[in-house]
C-alpha cells in the first residue's frame, strides 16, 4: 500500500477548500479548548501559589529538555515526503518506540540530579511522575503527521477537545483538594493520555513496528536535522528558567513563569495550529511548483493584524488585567507582563516562519535560524539575570527583534520575497496599533482615579478594540474586504493576493 500527495492537477479551488476546511477545524478546535483550558487555568491559578508555578516550571525545564528527542520529527517526514508506505510508517513507529521509552528511563535517571541543581527535592517527585508523558508520544505523534499529511484535523480537532477536557478537570479537581503543584502535573498527563487514544483510533493506525531501518535514509536525514534544531529550540525557550532557578526564589520565578505562559497563550496555542495547517500545505504547494510567498505574505498579515492588538492591549492594560482574572497574590506580575505583551508580536512572525523552508526540504536554514536563537536568547538571559526577573523581561526586548532579522535575511530570499513586501505587509497592524495605543492612554489619564480595576478594564478594552478596527476599515478597507473574502470563499483562499 502506497500513500501519494495531491496531485499536481488538483486545482486551486479543491486545495483551498481543503486548507479552508483543515483551518477551521484546527483553530476552531484549538479555541475551544483554549476556551475550556483558560477557565480552568484561571480558577487553578486562583487556587495554588506562585510557589507552586515555580516549581512546575523548574521541572519543566528538563522535561522539555529530553523533549526535544522525543522523535516527533521523524513522524514529521511522513508529511513531507512524496510517498509512504506500511513500511515507512513502522519504521517512524518503531523510531518512537525506542526513543520515548529511553527518555522515560533517562528522566527517571535525571531526577534527583535536577532536584540537586535547584535544590529543591520536590522536583525530583515530579520528573519521576512526568516521564509517563513520553510513553504517550508514540501514540500521538504518528497517527497525528498520517492525520496531517491528508490534511484531515477533524479527528484532531475532536481529540484535542476532549483532552483539553480531561486535563481542565483533572487540574481542577486536585487544586480543589489540595494537592498543590501535582494539580500540574497530572493535568496534562491525563490530556496527552487521551489525545494519544483517540488519535490513534482516528488514524486507524494498525501497523507494527519495523524496526529494519535501512531504506530510511530520508526520514532519518529530515528527522534528524528537525530533531537537532528542537534541541537549539530548548535552549532559546528553556534557557531564562534554566539559568533563573538556581538565582530567583521560587516566588519569584513563579510570577515570572506565568507571566510568561500568560504572553505565549497566543503565540503558543494559537500559531503552531496555523502551523500544523500550514507545513503540509506548503509541502503540497512546493511539490506542485507553487510559489509560497503570496500564502506566506497573507499568512503573516493575518497573524499580525490579529495578535498585535490583542498583545499590545494586554500591554497597556496588565495592572486591571491581572488584578480582575488572577487576583490579588498576583498583581506583582502585572509589569512582567506588560514587558513581555511587547515583543510577543515578533515572535509570532518567528513562529510562523519555520514551515516554509522546511516544506521545500531547506532544514538547514531552519536549523541555522534556532542555532541563532539559542545563542542570541541564552546570551541575553544571562546578562539580564543579574538584574533579576525584570532583566529577564529586558532580555527579551534584545532577543526577540535581534532573531526576527536573522531569520527573516535567511528565508525572505529562498522565497523571492523582498524586505519592502515584507515591511508593507506588517504597515497595516504596526500604525493600527499605535493609534489603538495613543487612544488608549489618553482615555486612561482621564478616567476617574477611585473607578473598580475591572470597570477600567472593559472601557479601556472595547475602546482600544473599536479604535484599531475603525483604524483599518478607514485607512485599510481593502484589507477586511480580502478577509472577509477569504472566509466566505475557498477561492479566495489560493486566488492571487490583490493586495500590494
Amino acid at each position: 500500500m502506497r500513500i501519494s500527495g495531491v496531485s499536481e492537477q488538483e486545482p486551486p479551488e479543491g486545495f483551498g477548500a481543503r486548507v479552508r476546511k483543515a483551518l477551521a477545524w484546527r483553530w476552531g478546535s484549538q479555541l475551544f479548548a483554549q476556551l475550556i483550558t483558560w477557565g480552568s487555568t484561571i480558577m487553578v491559578v486562583r487556587l495554588l501559589d506562585p510557589s507552586d508555578y515555580g516549581l512546575f516550571a523548574m521541572s519543566q525545564v528538563f522535561v522539555t529538555a529530553l523533549n526535544f528527542l522525543n522523535g516527533w520529527s521523524f513522524a514529521s517526514s511522513l508529511i513531507q515526503a512524496d510517498k509512504i508506505g506500511r513500511r515507512e510508517i513502522g519504521q517512524v513507529f518503531a523510531v518512537l518506540l525506542l526513543t520515548n521509552t529511553m527518555l522515560a528511563a533517562i528522566q527517571l535517571v535525571l531526577a534527583p540530579v535536577a532536584a540537586d541543581y535547584y535544590g529543591q527535592p520536590a522536583v525530583a517527585d515530579l520528573l519521576r511522575v512526568q516521564a509517563l508523558i513520553f510513553l504517550t508520544i508514540p501514540f500521538t505523534a504518528l497517527p497525528t503527521a498520517l492525520l496531517s499529511r491528508r490534511l484531515e484535523f477533524r479527528s484532531q480537532g475532536i481529540a484535542n477537545m476532549a483532552s483539553a477536557i480531561v486535563g481542565a478537570v483533572t487540574a481542577l479537581v486536585l487544586a480543589l483538594l489540595d494537592y498543590g503543584v501535582w494539580a500540574l502535573i497530572f493535568a496534562p498527563i491525563a490530556a496527552f493520555f487521551v489525545r494519544g487514544l483517540m488519535v490513534t483510533i482516528a488514524a486507524r493506525l494498525w501497523v507494527m513496528p519495523v524496526f529494519d531501518l535501512r531504506g530510511a535514509g530520508r526520514m532519518i536525514s529530515f528527522g534528524g536535522v528537525l530533531t537537532v534544531c528542537q534541541f537549539f529550540w530548548i535552549i532559546q525557550s528553556q534557557s531564562d528558567i534554566f539559568i533563573a532557578g538556581r538565582v530567583l526564589s521560587t516566588y519569584e520565578l513563579g510570577l515570572y513563569s506565568e507571566a510568561l505562559f500568560l504572553t505565549l497563550i497566543v503565540t503558543g496555542r494559537f500559531i503552531p495550529p496555523l502551523n500544523d495547517v500550514a507545513f503540509p500545505a506548503y509541502a503540497e504547494l512546493h511539490k506542485a511548483g507553487r510559489s509560497l510567498a503570496p500564502y506566506f505574505e497573507r499568512t503573516v498579515r493575518s497573524v499580525l493584524l490579529v495578535v498585535s492588538p490583542i498583545y499590545i492591549g494586554l500591554a497597556l492594560t496588565a495592572p486591571e488585567a491581572i488584578l480582575v482574572v488572577f487576583g490579588e497574590k498576583w498583581v506583582a506580575m502585572a509589569p512582567y507582563v506588560s514587558g513581555l505583551a511587547i515583543v510577543m508580536p515578533l515572535m509570532a512572525v518567528q513562529i510562523i516562519c519555520s514551515p516554509t523552508v522546511t516544506a521545500i526540504g531547506k532544514e538547514r536554514i531552519y536549523l541555522a535560524t534556532n542555532i541563532a536563537g539559542a545563542a542570541i536568547f541564552a546570551s541575553a538571559f544571562l546578562i539580564g539575570i543579574r538584574y533579576g526577573a525584570p532583566g529577564l523581561v529586558k532580555a527579551w526586548w534584545f532577543a526577540a527583534p535581534t532573531l526576527l532579522l536573522v531569520t527573516l535575511a535567511l528565508i525572505l530570499p529562498r522565497m523571492k520575497f523582498g524586505a519592502g513586501r515584507f515591511v508593507a505587509t506588517a504597515v497595516p497592524s504596526t500604525i493600527g496599533c499605535a493609534i489603538m495605543a495613543a487612544s488608549v492612554l489618553g482615555l486612561r489619564s482621564m478616567l476617574p482615579s477611585d473607578l473598580h480595576a475591572a470597570a477600567v478594564l472593559a472601557i479601556l478594552a472595547i475602546s482600544g478594540a473599536a479604535v484599531y478596527a475603525a483604524t483599518l476599515f478607514v485607512l485599510w478597507p481593502q484589507i477586511v474586504k480580502d478577509s472577509l473574502r477569504m472566509l466566505r470563499s475557498p477561492r479566495a483562499a489560493v486566488a492571487p493576493n490583490p493586495l500590494p
